[in-house]
């Protein structure tokens, strides 16, 4: 039963973290602490005196340097529950994590000299960092998929919504965590799921989950009449928790099941609320990150400016201006660098951007893989139409036609866009009505838990989206 509740989630500033992977980082970080003990022994193995004077000032920059490579790790995507890399994959994370944190380090030690580490200790440290972090992961992974350390779960219904749960948590890196026990058939509705996962029980649910160790109860129910509301009150006196798929999807895959969600569910859910601290605080985040990123990369636009200039000629547009709807619907104008031809929409008709664009331009496809496309936006953010993190604006074009055909739409309106976000994440570039919907998912979850704390996730992670050209076209 422990080591079935340590894969569960758990949530963290409104957000749902999956406690195995907050536990792996916490590891992580006491191991990279002694790595950097244990590099500065082995540097200065030779001279006691300093290895003794070396020790006595080590633990505050042991620290910088654990979390340092905690957060590394992190924004390359290695706490992910979902990450579905093989062992290649792993490793070319791992050491663009080192690679970011020899960066980090060298910006730490120039603006605070006294954390600094020798070149020789930080050597040492990486690579017994790099050591220690692969055989945790071998250990990790070959642990967290052993099906005796899954929390057991029952699916209430056989119909379309239980079939939501079979088909899109069908991976094992979306059951990582929990295991299905079966599928509960009920009477009079439609069996869409494996038949040979579905059953009746012989015996009252609530002695049937008790007599087999079930954990967790998801309702998933065509017609809410057949709801067998007193045994799930007894199950839920006994200890087992009872979630409707909604709250089920929300907690295992950071999103809100759109379909499926009726309308009193937003009413009167958790979430969905702003404040005036919150905004505020929000606003600080966004005006202190534009500022440091504009610091960080004017040089780079600088560059993305004159290579834009060499290709089309001097009197090409550099910057590109879109409408686009923000918060509350209000309309206003995107920037970004022309990654297209001049005449990319010469007929005015909006398209949504494809794999292999003709459109765009040979720079384009640098600055659009990249993302350099988009840092002109930083100036929206500065001026208020935008946040540094939030749903991607879309065209007024796109929304009136999307809002008329996907529910909740018009409610990832309820938040500013931002320069990148959850749905950015954890979802390729989306270029169809269906793909609307999936990323509607995440930008539902965003609105609905966003607090700082995510906002610096998302801002985090980005990394990732960065270096390995997530969902770029």
């Amino acid at each position: 039963m422990l080591a079935s509740s340590l894969l569960g989630t758990r949530r963290v500033f409104k957000h749902h973290v999956h406690v195995a992977y907050y536990w792996l980082a916490l590891l992580d970080a006491v191991l990279f602490t002694g790595a950097c003990y244990l590099g500065t022994f082995l540097y200065f193995l030779r001279d006691q005196a300093l290895l003794d004077s070396h020790l006595e000032t080590l633990l505050p920059r042991a620290l910088v340097f654990a979390i340092t490579t905690v957060l590394a790790m992190t924004s390359l995507g290695l706490y992910q529950p979902r990450l579905r890399e093989g062992l290649n994959g792993i490793l070319l994370r791992v050491a663009g994590s080192l690679v970011l944190v020899t960066i980090a380090m060298a910006a730490t030690f120039y603006l605070l000299p006294s954390l600094h580490l020798w070149r020789g200790v930080l050597a040492y440290s990486s690579v017994l960092a790099f050591t220690s972090c692969l055989i945790t992961r071998v250990i990790f992974a070959n642990t967290v998929e052993l099906e005796q350390f899954k929390r057991k779960i029952l699916v209430l219904g056989t119909g379309q919504r239980a079939l939501n749960i079979a088909e899109r948590m069908r991976r094992k890196s979306d059951r990582r965590g929990f295991r299905i026990a079966g599928y509960v058939r009920t009477e009079g509705e439609d069996t869409l799921v494996e038949t040979g996962s579905v059953f009746t029980p012989s015996e009252p649910l609530h002695d049937y989950a008790l007599a087999h160790d079930i954990r967790q109860i998801v309702v998933a129910l065509d017609d809410p009449g057949a709801l067998p509301a007193e045994e799930l009150m007894h199950c839920r006196t006994s200890g087992i928790e009872v979630v409707n798929i909604l709250d089920f999807f929300e907690q295992e895959a950071s999103k809100i099941l759109v379909e499926e969600a009726p309308r009193e569910w937003f009413i009167y859910s958790d979430g969905f609320a702003a404040g005036g601290a919150k905004n505020r605080g929000k606003r600080a985040l966004d005006l202190l990150a534009a500022f440091f990123l504009l610091a960080g990369t004017w040089p780079l636009m600088l560059l993305t400016a004159l290579a834009i200039k060499l290709e089309d000629g001097w009197r090409a547009p550099v910057i590109f201006r879109q409408k686009r709807v923000g918060l509350n619907g209000r309309v206003f104008d995107v920037l970004k660098f022309r990654s297209m031809s001049v005449d990319a929409e010469g007929d005015g008709k909006a398209r949504w951007a494809t794999t292999n664009d003709s459109r765009v331009t040979r720079v384009g496809q640098v600055v659009r893989k990249l993302r350099i496309d988009e840092l002109p936006q930083i100036v929206n953010v500065l001026v208020g139409d935008m946040a540094l993190v939030g749903p991607r604006p879309e065209r007024p074009e796109f929304v009136r036609e999307l809002s008329a055909s996907i529910p909740f739409f018009d409610k990832r309106h309820c938040v500013k866009p931002g320069i990148t976000g959850w749905a950015q994440l954890n979802y390729p570039y989306g270029a169809s009505t269906r793909d609307a919907l999936h990323k509607l998912e995440y930008d539902l979850y965003y609105v609905k838990n966003q607090s700082l704390f995510l906002d610096c996730l998302v801002i985090l992670q980005t990394a990732e989206v960065i270096l390995f050209g997530k969902g770029a076209r």
